[in-house]
């Protein structure tokens, strides 16, 4: 088993909602957080007062998939996220030692 963490711009939230459950994604978890890269925050103005932003808005998905599946996840959220600018995000995938569904007590792939 694999978990999945993405990273991405939050306007490309549904896209990406949308073709992951279109190959088989039955549920992920998502947060909007805050932080940067390479982009090095913004410079906004408010009320007339220019002030820079060290943080910039993202929105976090979450992913347990099975081996077979997990590939074409990455896959699916590289290509629809991209806007190939600076900023798109990073997709991080690590083993999953286990997983259990907590009301019925399944364990391993059919827990997902």
């Amino acid at each position: 088993m694999k978990f999945i963490i993405a990273i991405i711009k939050p306007f490309k939230l549904d896209e990406v909602r949308e073709a992951l459950g279109a190959i088989g994604v039955a549920g992920m978890t998502v947060s909007e957080v805050k932080g940067f890269g390479r982009q090095k925050g913004q410079t906004e103005i408010y009320r007339g007062a220019e002030y820079s932003t060290n943080m910039l808005p993202k929105v976090k998905i979450e992913v347990a998939a099975t081996d077979d599946l997990a590939a074409k996840i990455v896959e699916t959220i590289q290509q629809v996220a991209s806007t190939e600018a600076i900023g798109d995000g990073k997709i991080f995938v690590l083993d999953l030692a286990a997983a259990v569904r907590i009301r019925t007590g399944e364990s391993g792939d059919t827990a997902l």
